[in-house]
């Protein structure tokens, strides 16, 4: 697979070159003084959120980084010269943590936007900094900083406004398929989907929104049954969720309990999750059994106050109302979110 969604590397400022022990020596100058200059700074690490990115395949191999050390300083009250900053290039949506603590250290979801990782060693100071009218010939220098280093843990998770969420072969790719360009791998085996897929779903004149489609939950997903403890975190920046319910008769399960698995996996991996909008798709309604057990299940929502659409992925039958509502939805979250300054 292409799309590697976590990385672990070590990072590593440059140090601070030294500072210079130097003492000017010139014809007709006698006793010309101390004339060390200092080190150069240490170049910082810096991650920068870049939207042409998509994975983090770059630190499959490569996991160790440095930015370049303070050049020493000279005599002549030469500086030394400042080491090149090192920037690596992240997908926006990537998380920034501390491996060995867990803190959290960046969050970058904007393209463009800045994280300086680790600072560089400050360069150290020549023997013409130490000369005083009481020490006129100091015959030291610092030495320089050493930069800062931290291994960290980096983990993408999308950026999408709706989440696709419901057990394997429910339906979840063929209805992304259906509501915009994503063209993810759709056949009759579970586990269909391996990796996460974004979308860009256009409704009314000017409305659109991102969807992301989640590979398939199954009960145990957050302990690490099946796939969903791997790609759960990719739906946490979700602002509502699609959840897909296979009505075909032939998976001999229960849609109303289906419903109940998944909920609970989603608390149980962050409860957070749990209260998170969500609209139910009744899906694989042009099996004309699939139909006789809509009526018990519109009841059995409307109990939990849910919209319910009865749709065919394979078809497009009912996909018009869905996104329209969705898109209204989406809409007014995105609005309240913005008067709550999120």
């Amino acid at each position: 697979m292409k799309f590697v969604d976590e990385a672990r590397i070590s990072v590593k400022a440059g140090d601070g070159g030294k500072g210079c022990v130097s003492f000017r020596r010139e014809k007709y100058v006698p006793k010309g003084g101390p004339d060390g200059g200092n080190g150069g700074k240490g170049g910082d690490f810096i991650f920068v959120a870049d939207s042409r990115l998509s994975s983090l395949l770059d630190f499959r191999f490569k996991r160790e980084f440095e930015a370049e050390k303070g050049q020493y300083g000279m005599g002549s009250l030469c500086s030394g010269k400042n080491g090149m900053d090192f920037t690596i290039h992240l997908p926006v949506g990537t998380v920034i943590k501390d491996f060995e603590t867990g803190e959290l250290l960046a969050d970058l979801t904007v393209d463009g936007q800045e994280y300086v990782c680790c600072k560089g060693g400050r360069g150290g100071k020549g023997n013409a900094h130490f000369a005083t009218s009481t020490h006129q010939t100091p015959r030291f220098a610092q030495p320089g900083e050493p930069g800062e280093a931290r291994v960290v843990k980096l983990e993408i998770k999308l950026l999408a406004d709706v989440g696709i969420i419901g057990f394997p072969n429910a339906g979840k790719s063929t209805l992304i398929s259906h509501i915009s360009a994503a063209k993810p791998k759709i056949a009759d085996y579970p586990f269909t989907t391996l990796v996460p897929h974004l979308g860009v779903v256009e409704y009314g004149d000017f409305g659109g929104f991102v969807v992301a489609d989640i590979p398939g939950l199954i009960e145990g997903a957050h302990e690490g049954k099946g796939l969903g403890i791997k790609f759960l975190k990719h739906i946490e920046r979700t602002r509502l969720f699609i959840h897909v319910l296979d009505l075909s008769p032939f998976t001999e399960r229960d849609p109303g309990e289906d419903f109940k698995t998944v909920n609970k996996e989603l608390k149980a991996f962050n409860p957070e999750l749990s209260g998170r909008p969500q609209v139910v798709a009744l899906n694989k309604i042009d099996i004309t059994e699939a139909n006789e057990r809509i009526p018990e299940l519109l009841k059995f929502f409307e109990g939990l106050g849910i919209k319910v659409f009865a749709i065919s992925a394979a078809t497009g039958k009912g996909l018009g109302d869905l996104i329209n509502h969705v898109g209204k939805e989406v809409e007014a979250l995105k609005e309240a979110g913005k008067k709550a300054g999120v």
